[in-house]
């Protein structure tokens, strides 16, 4: 990997990651735990991208299982959050112990139908467990999805964070129906934005994902002080990683000033997550 051209701020963030280490069990046994994709890994990443602070997410291999993404948050010792998932099973003591170890909100991945943990209607009952501690719902659902559920997501009480741009289809810009509801909802201060993935929402592909950019620049120029940025590392769904200096000076096209980046690296997630100085 190689340097980036953009110098991050001091206590920038990483807002979304996965860590899979072979130390912890897969949900399912059949699964292969790939190599590269811990912690330790990570911190090579981290050091070369000149990034302090990280947010693990929860990764599907290990289901409601959050062993390792607590692991991996003590190993950052106070630099870390996490985002868990769990189902409609899950005890409040558990939901306690999840937020002693940085746990500061539940994702819901509902993209993929076939290899889904939790399910929409889980969504509303979890979210009112949750509001006292004051974590968020994460959402990874594709654009259609989204205004599937306008209803259940505007009435939840507790903000809603759309991962990787809401998976808005490529070319997609301020005009699409989905990127209007989640203006409403910023607007209504109940949501924030993971810049996250673009090559999740693309067809002309690396490095510059010219067909993301639009979309991009009308989330920040929309609510600079509402976006984060994530490298989503080590990349799970790509037989072809990208290079994670590419990703992170996406930045210096999609947000037009060093206000703004400092906001998306430093600002917003220290008020997201609850990282302090």
């Amino acid at each position: 990997m190689k340097k980036p051209a953009f110098k991050a701020p001091a206590n920038s963030c990483d807002a979304h990651i996965h860590i899979i280490d072979p130390r912890f069990a897969p949900a399912d046994p059949a699964t292969t735990t790939a190599h590269g994709q811990s912690m330790d890994d990570y911190s090579g990443v981290r050091t070369q991208l000149g990034l302090r602070r990280a947010v693990i997410v929860q990764p599907k291999h290990y289901a409601t299982d959050n062993r390792c993404t607590l692991n991996a948050i003590a190993q950052m010792r106070g630099q870390a959050r996490g985002i868990a998932v769990v189902d409609t099973s899950v005890t409040d003591k558990a939901l306690i112990r999840l937020h002693e170890g940085g746990i500061r909100g539940l994702r819901f991945s509902l993209w993929n139908a076939g290899n889904q943990v939790t399910s929409v209607d889980m969504i509303k009952p979890l979210a009112e467990r949750i509001a006292e501690f004051g974590w968020h719902v994460q959402i990874h659902m594709a654009a259609g999805q989204i205004l599937e559920q306008q209803t259940l997501l505007a009435a939840l009480p507790v903000p809603v964070v759309f991962d990787h741009m809401g998976r808005l289809p490529p070319g997609s810009d301020a005009s699409h129906p989905a990127l209007r509801f989640m203006a409403r909802l910023i607007d209504a201060d109940k949501a924030w934005v993971k810049l996250s993935g673009p090559y999740l929402n693309t067809l002309e592909g690396a490095p510059r994902y010219s067909d993301v950019r639009s979309l991009a620049r009308n989330l920040v120029t929309l609510a600079p002080q509402r976006m984060v940025w994530g490298s989503d590392w080590p990349h799970v769904t790509e037989a072809q990683k990208p290079d994670d200096a590419d990703l992170l000076d996406l930045l210096l096209d999609w947000a037009g000033s060093d206000a703004a980046r400092q906001a998306i690296l430093v600002e917003n997630p220290a008020q997201l997550y609850g990282f302090d100085d």
